[in-house]
């Protein structure tokens, strides 16, 4: 759900959202459709595939304990550099 004092994304940033959603899960590389993971709020073109275990699950997810994100010894940038991985040809 976009927050109310987020600017909505433009043309080019939903396309690039949606490419994003497509992808596996750049944690544990779940297949997707994937949650589109902000690193910094509205800045679209720095966000990450996520499952939503890792995403938002209680225990294992970012927004949780981060416990899958300890185990692989990965943080937001590690995962943002898999999604850039995968989306470039």
């Amino acid at each position: 759900m976009q927050s109310k004092n987020k600017k909505a994304p433009t043309a080019k940033e939903k396309r690039h959202i949606e490419r994003v959603k497509e992808l596996p899960c750049s944690v544990c590389d779940e297949q997707g459709p994937s949650d589109c993971h902000e690193i910094k709020q509205g800045q679209w073109f720095t966000s990450v595939a996520l499952c939503q275990s890792c995403h938002t699950g209680s225990l294992m997810g970012l927004h949780g304990q981060k416990r899958a994100w300890a185990i692989r010894k990965m943080d937001e940038l590690d995962a943002l550099a898999v999604t850039v991985e995968r989306l470039t040809p």
